[in-house]
């Protein structure tokens, strides 16, 4: 590949794609709180972002079968129509072997749903070689004729895994593959990929999932984010802002990410219950727990997500 020059790759005045990923909220005694659920995936889809349920954000490796069906249940009747993405995570372990038939039952229900699917990684998945996994993308195209494929750094999961550019190579020439997220918290590797990209397969989509570097969108990718759940409507007015080459893009932009780097330190997944956190100080969820198995923030942190939401409403 060619030197990098990312100040080259700017691409203003673009139509930024926007996937937001979904919080699914608690009540006060620890039920789903299904009313705040779709009021917030009805807000996403009101914004202007298309919602992704069944994610990270949504605790899609934390919940039953049972549940995930219900969220895109809730999802479908909530949209009447309208297009979102949804996990398809298949559990497994460490010494599993790659399950077709699990990822095709679950890349059915999703499309029975209405949804498009994003392919989770799994630890049977992750690890077949570049050719196995390659040829595992391929089979599940059969049935599909759109999903979106998933990089996901081992800070979020154990069973994630970043490909290497001859396999991210690969995915794009699958035609069903209609993008990949890309979570490696690494600007550099994303870059790579917008430079390859827009070398081999210009309509392919790169979702930035870098919630610590969301100006990404400046060079040339689209977002399928969780750090998007704690204000679809204020990441909608910055896309805007940057769509109209308005440069109100770069405070709202630098708020943002302010955010962004609060809520997602160490350790990582408890960005969730900072999720909650704001949600709940918005007036939009009914409380601010999390799930019993997710890590938690000390109520400490209210204060600065307090000041977060003051100066946002000040913009």
């Amino acid at each position: 590949m060619t030197l990098l020059d990312p100040i080259a790759m700017l691409k203003p005045r673009r139509q930024i794609i926007g996937i937001s990923a979904i919080l699914l909220p608690f009540t006060p005694d620890g039920a789903v709180d299904w009313v705040s659920f779709c009021a917030h995936v009805a807000r996403t889809h009101d914004a202007g972002l298309m919602p992704a349920v069944n994610m990270d954000t949504g605790y899609v490796n934390l919940l039953d079968e049972t549940t995930r069906r219900e969220v895109l249940r809730q999802t479908q009747a909530t949209l009447g129509g309208a297009p979102f993405v949804a996990g398809a995570f298949v559990a497994d372990g460490a010494s599993d072997r790659w399950n077709e038939a699990a990822y095709q039952e679950q890349v059915a229900t999703i499309q029975a749903h209405g949804g498009i699917p994003v392919i989770f990684p799994s630890y049977g998945l992750t690890k077949l070689d570049r050719d196995g996994m390659l040829a595992a993308y391929r089979a599940l195209a059969k049935d599909c004729p759109r999903y979106i494929a998933f990089e996901l750094g081992t800070m979020f999961a154990p069973f994630g895994k970043i490909y290497d550019l001859e396999t991210y190579a690969g995915l794009m020439a699958i035609e069903a593959c209609w993008g990949a997220k890309h979570s490696s918290l690494d600007r550099v590797q994303e870059w790579q990929r917008l430079q390859l990209r827009d070398a081999q397969r210009p309509d392919f989509r790169v979702f930035t999932g870098n919630d610590l570097a969301i100006d990404m969108v400046m060079y040339g990718s689209d977002y399928l984010l969780g750090l998007s759940t704690f204000a679809p409507d204020w990441f909608a007015r910055r896309d805007a802002y940057w769509l109209a080459g308005d440069p109100k893009f770069y405070a709202l932009n630098d708020l943002l990410q302010y955010l962004g780097f609060l809520a997602f330190r160490a350790p990582v997944p408890a960005y969730k219950h900072s999720a909650a956190q704001f949600l709940f100080l918005r007036g939009w969820i009914s409380s601010n727990r999390t799930h019993p198995q997710s890590p938690t923030r000390p109520d400490s942190d209210i204060a600065l997500l307090q000041d977060i939401l003051d100066r946002f409403n000040a913009l």
